[in-house]
């Protein structure tokens, strides 16, 4: 896997092409506070079918971290960076901010939308306080280091049974894939910095589609988790009746972090979907 770099607009993006070089190509958009390497539970099953085409998101990872941000600047990004790549039309998969970013992608650039995937995700704030505590959250762990951030985050995001066991044995592999070693790593390099985290909560402010949601006329698979404390199942219950062509897939006893904790049947179900 090799990094590589598009220089666009004001923004330099870090982004790397797995899988299938004459593939058909998918994007992978991800969340809050972290990078493209949290797509590591999803792009080795991708990769056997697709052009898999992860990236970091301005203000985080390898990528420039220009001041100010607005949810519409993220998909004008994730736009020029297909033109960049010279690719007309993709599938786009979202996750948490990644799925807002994603949103907004469609709503603006439809015809560079073949189907969407959208993961643990929300239309929109009704107050500015759910950004906040998002930036609150995300600024502490920030104070407390990789390795006690993450075994925070697992106490709030993760099913009790996967944080019992990780907690155990950190070391512990995954599906083959992961462990909790490997997160901790891989929020120690290239971390975030506070005004990354404050840039990507105004930028969560500026996010509100639910009322444009019946635009999207996309085949698109909605991924929500049953104990989801961060995008609660609501949100994309209420998504799906929005959504003209929408197909909801609710994951049990799962939390925020559904792609790493039940891989085999999320990964299934996305190429499933991909496929048909």
């Amino acid at each position: 896997m090799t990094e590589n770099f598009a220089q666009i607009g004001d923004v330099k993006l870090c982004y790397e092409i797995l899988g299938k070089e004459d593939g058909y190509p998918i994007l992978l958009i991800h969340g809050f506070g972290v990078k493209k390497e949290v797509w590591m539970a999803q792009v080795s099953d991708l990769a056997q079918h697709f052009k898999v085409i992860r990236f970091d998101n301005r203000g985080a990872g390898k990528s420039h971290r220009p001041s100010g941000a607005h949810i519409e600047i993220f998909a004008d990004d994730t736009k020029n960076l297909m033109d960049y790549l010279e690719i007309e039309k993709a599938h786009v998969m979202g996750w948490s901010l990644g799925g807002m970013i994603a949103q907004n992608f469609a709503l603006k650039y439809p015809e560079k939308v073949d189907k969407l995937v959208l993961i643990c995700t929300v239309t929109g704030y009704p107050t500015e306080e759910g950004p906040e505590i998002y930036k609150k959250m995300r600024l502490h762990e920030l104070e407390l280091g990789p390795e006690k951030a993450f075994w925070e985050t697992a106490r709030a995001n993760f099913h009790a049974k996967y944080r019992r066991e990780m907690e155990k044995d950190p070391k512990k592999e995954y599906f083959g894939i992961w462990s909790a070693e490997d997160y901790i790593k891989m929020l120690a390099k290239d971390p975030a910095t506070p005004q990354d985290i404050i840039n990507q909560a105004e930028a969560l402010k500026t996010h509100n589609t639910m009322e444009r949601l019946d635009q999207i006329k996309n085949p698109t698979l909605l991924i929500a988790a049953s104990h989801d404390r961060l995008t609660p199942q609501i949100n994309m219950e209420q998504m799906h009746q929005k959504m003209p062509n929408s197909t909801l897939l609710i994951i049990e006893k799962a939390g925020h972090f559904a792609p790493m904790t039940r891989t085999p049947e999320v990964n299934k179900a996305i190429l499933d979907f991909l496929k048909k």
